[in-house]
């Protein structure tokens, strides 16, 4: 019998393999586990230990979750990393083993024995899955008596500002600095992962010769309270073909008919909307991207754009944007925090010369 196929010479543990299909040095390089001889792959990378992380969640707070890979990666380096997200699309290929959220792979979890589990999401499920999944170390939040809890003292913090608006405002801490607290590390400027899916051969029609300046023009259905008007954005176009920019407005299904208007008004190029990897890659076009806390906020980051962040319900701390650009805000007093609609209409105050002033200075920088 071959060395290669006798049962006790599978390398189990090893980072490539995969058990149900063949691992990618043998699709590569037609390697085993043993060779002819008997001697070890040459690809074999030992793992000594399993990290899960639970991390559902929207697209823009999966994409602002990843600098944690970076310490992760650095401490244990021989671990084997698994996520499991609702969005696996985003999930950097750094990641061993990135999961979406379905009933085949939570059954799979809850077979496997993990060191450490990391749980971000405050949601009941998301607790639910961090309290039953079997692991010697359990971080973040755990279900108790049905609704989410610390699992320990560095997660209190990131728990009460979410409890108490009053404490929410308060805080002085970035969404960064908040999950590397909960993870037991302290956060030192590591940056987004996120692949720009560049080599995916997408071709767009838009001019080389000039800047281009991304207009992400909607916040979401639930959040109207976040909408910059239609006219700003058109009147916005207008100040930044004048000062030699190419004005791309972005968005998805829900700005279609809207970005169709305003580059009727304003002249600024629109091109549709696109699934989510054909819209990091044209996000990836811009030097700049103006827009309201969104998911292109984050993927704007996690592709070092320069950045103009409009903001007015949230904390301005939670931001952190890596030197990349300015938070912009009404700089009038209004009582929409963390509400879906605003009584006073406050971002009318964020006026287009602010906004033309902040992409100039940055473009400029």
């Amino acid at each position: 019998m071959k060395p290669w196929t006798r049962i006790e010479n599978i390398n189990a543990d090893c980072r490539w393999f995969r058990g149900h299909v063949p691992c990618r040095p043998h699709k590569q390089f037609g390697v085993h586990c043993a060779d002819e001889q008997g001697r070890t792959c040459e690809h074999y990378d030992r793992m000594t230990s399993k990290i899960l992380i639970i991390k559902l969640g929207a697209v823009g707070d999966v994409i602002r979750t990843t600098p944690v890979l970076r310490k992760l990666k650095a401490v244990y380096p021989h671990a084997q990393v698994w996520w499991l997200t609702l969005t696996p699309d985003v999930i950097p290929s750094t990641v061993d083993v990135a999961l979406g959220y379905t009933t085949q792979a939570v059954a799979s979890l809850h077979a496997v024995h993990f060191d450490l589990l990391i749980n971000l999401d405050k949601d009941r499920e998301a607790c639910a899955l961090a309290s039953t999944i079997p692991a010697a170390t359990k971080m973040g939040f755990l279900l108790q008596g049905g609704s989410a809890a610390p699992a320990g003292p560095a997660a209190v913090h990131k728990f009460m500002t979410g409890l108490w608006d009053d404490a929410n405002k308060e805080n002085t801490l970035s969404y960064p600095q908040e999950i590397f607290e909960i993870c037991g590390f302290e956060f030192s400027g590591e940056r987004y992962i996120l692949d720009s899916y560049a080599s995916r051969g997408y071709v767009w029609d838009l001019p080389r010769t000039r800047p281009i300046v991304g207009l992400n023009t909607g916040c979401g259905g639930r959040w109207s309270s976040r909408l910059w008007a239609e006219e700003n954005w058109a009147e916005l176009s207008r100040r930044l073909t004048a000062a030699g920019v190419v004005p791309l407005l972005l968005g998805g299904s829900q700005e279609h008919d809207k970005n169709l208007r305003i580059a009727d008004a304003g002249g600024a190029a629109y091109l549709g909307h696109f699934p989510l990897p054909q819209f990091i890659n044209l996000v990836d076009q811009c030097a700049l991207v103006v827009t309201a806390v969104t998911m292109a906020t984050h993927i704007a980051i996690g592709l070092n754009k320069k950045i103009v962040l409009f903001n007015n319900i949230f904390n301005r701390h939670e931001f952190e944007l890596y030197g990349l650009g300015e938070i912009l805000e009404p700089g009038v007093p209004c009582s929409c925090y963390f509400s879906p609609e605003c009584p006073n209409n406050c971002m009318q105050h964020i006026t287009v010369e602010r906004v033309l002033a902040s992409c100039v200075r940055l473009l400029g920088a």
